[in-house]
């Protein structure tokens, strides 16, 4: 792996700083040392490193002690991030501790957070979906905050690069709303699903049903293995065969040479110089030694995740930004928004008992947004739209734990395959409201001492009318196609369930009403670069992380060119 970094010179200085690991980090990594510039990774969490940090990613349930399930002294730590239900024995080593990192729900808000090298590019959903201009178009059209300052012409050359490097499964639709991506071969639709989308598309003029398009391998790409159905993704993948930072960003920028990472490196606040009006620099507290250093670099990127991000800048204070770096415009820590989700419809699909599939996909169905795409389906209720996720699969030997039952048929018959079941769920696009926010309670500090955020953001009426459209369409569609036992569904969780974290940093035309420029850059700090989840300016209804890669890999070029033109 890469050079480390715990015992160098102090004021050593770099061509690059990249704050966090995780996809958006790993990318600028990539980028800017393919690009010749020596460059420092700071990572707050500890090192792991590819196949070999993957302690748990063979082991079968009967290995563990728990088989899998969080034991109870751990629940603790993760008292937050444990709401998701996706924390187990098998995959909490690479979850924050929420004990270490406390924050304030001033309305309720689930933060799930991933403190090591990758970050939470280990444990993703792996979904990949381009945006389209209905997307980049969409604050300018209703209203709802600012104008995005790029169109999809602007980084549709950048989506092809990353989805090229990548590896994005999927299958062409010619979608106007969900544009193409550079596609490897498609993951197969098993036989229900296969019937579920040939009746939809049928009965249901404009809705459509395809495999997921996701960031797993379907043949081997770049050195890497394609995807062996293992559906042990959270534990790290041995073949590479997912995107992480781990597995494709970081090792291509390590291979350069000009690579250094320093883990538990928490990054405390941007060093701000008045006189020349650039960051210089970045504080950090050694999470170890809990000893503040200092690091420099002629560009900085701010890569922490959304709302860590957020959390630096707010931090970062001086004369000339009392109230954050880059804050002239009032609206850093504002417009926080994330995907609703867990809203739909399942039911028993009746046929095919003699047919069952081979492994264990990583993967599910997607039906893309059909409301509110052109005057046709133009919806009086809503601005806006969502998409559907879901799957088609048979009951296994779980459906016998709530039976009040027992003996040799009973366990016979846990063996045979149940009856096959369909859902689909909705995820629905949240506005950008301004008083969804984060600010810093310093009344609060976390195990080193420093301020933590106070999260204060609620779903409103525009997301609850999608959420309860998705639920009866989702309860019409199933009905339509000839399903039994359908039960539709509203789980009506708080924000940061889709952990689609985006905003509080948002792009923007205007430097009164923005934080970043159309090429990420701070406003009135050209040296510091945004381009996580922080940086949106909408949120869309599919999944962001292709567009993080897409703007990173952007900002990362326009970034070497200036320096190359020494007006940074």
């Amino acid at each position: 792996m890469a050079n480390f970094n715990i015992d160098a010179k102090r004021d050593m200085t770099y061509d690059a700083i990249v704050i966090g690991s995780g996809i958006s980090g790993g990318w600028a990594a990539k980028e800017l040392c393919e690009g010749g510039l020596q460059t420092l990774v700071l990572e707050r969490g500890r090192m792991v490193e590819h196949i070999k940090d993957y302690t748990t990613m063979n082991l079968d349930p009967w290995d563990m002690k728990y088989r899998g399930a969080l034991p109870t002294e751990l629940q603790k730590k993760h008292y937050k991030a444990g709401r998701t239900g996706f924390i187990g024995e098998d995959t909490e080593h690479f979850w924050a501790n929420d004990e270490e990192n406390p924050y304030t729900e001033v309305k309720p808000f689930m933060w799930a957070r991933a403190h090591q090298m990758g970050g939470r590019s280990l444990l993703w959903g792996k979904q990949t979906y381009r945006w389209s201009d209905l997307d980049f178009e969409a604050n300018a059209k209703d209203g709802y905050g600012v104008d995005w300052p790029i169109r999809y012409k602007d980084i549709e050359p950048w989506y092809t690069y990353v989805e090229k490097y990548a590896g994005i499964s999927g299958e062409a639709l010619g979608l106007p709303q969900l544009p193409d991506s550079h596609f490897l071969p498609p993951m197969e639709l098993n036989c229900v699903e296969k019937e579920v989308k040939q009746r939809i598309e049928k009965d249901f003029p404009g809705r459509n049903m395809i495999i997921g398009r996701v960031a797993h391998l379907t043949q081997p790409h770049n050195g890497r293995g394609q995807c062996m159905y293992r559906n042990r993704c959270g534990r790290g993948c041995p073949y590479g065969a997912y995107f992480s930072s781990n597995s494709v960003t970081l090792p291509a920028a390590n291979a350069t040479g000009n690579l250094t990472m320093r883990p538990y490196s928490i990054a405390q606040s941007l060093i701000y110089d008045e006189e020349t009006g650039k960051a210089t620099g970045v504080r950090i507290i050694d999470s170890e030694s809990g000893e503040m250093m200092e690091y420099y670099a002629k560009i900085i990127f701010c890569n922490a995740s959304t709302l860590s991000t957020t959390q630096i800048l707010l931090n970062s204070t001086s004369d000339r930004f009392p109230d954050g770096l880059g804050n002239d415009s009032g609206e850093l820590g504002h417009n926080l928004m994330d995907h609703t989700y867990r809203t739909g419809a399942m039911g028993t699909f009746e046929g095919f008992e003699d047919q069952y599939y081979k492994g264990r996909r990583p993967n599910g169905i997607y039906i893309p947004r059909y409301w509110n795409i052109d005057d046709k389906t133009q919806s009086d209720k809503f601005v806006r739209g969502f998409g559907y996720q879901g799957g088609a699969g048979r009951d296994g030997w779980g459906a016998g734990a709530n039976q009040e039952a027992f003996g040799a048929d009973f366990k016979d018959g846990l063996m045979k395959p149940g009856p096959w079941q369909f859902f689909i769920t909705g995820f629905s696009e949240c506005l950008p409201y301004h008083e969804n926010k984060v600010t810093l309670d310093k009344e609060s500090t976390d195990k080193w001492g420093q301020p933590t955020l106070a999260i204060d953001c609620e779903f409103k009426d525009n997301e609850k009318a999608l959420n309860l459209q998705a639920r009866l369409d989702a309860k019409e569609m199933l009905e339509q196609v000839g399903l039994t036992n359908i039960v539709d569904f509203d789980n009506e969780h708080e924000p940061g369930y889709g952990i689609h974290e985006m905003g509080t940093a948002r792009m923007g035309k205007d430097p009164k009403t923005s934080v970043l420029n159309a090429t990420n850059q701070v406003h009135a700090v050209k040296n510091v670069f945004v381009t996580d989840g922080a940086c949106m300016t909408s949120s869309s209804c599919v999944n962001p992380s292709l567009t993080y890669m897409a703007i990173t890999a952007r900002a990362a070029d326009h970034a070497i060119s200036e320096l190359k033109k020494r007006n940074l």
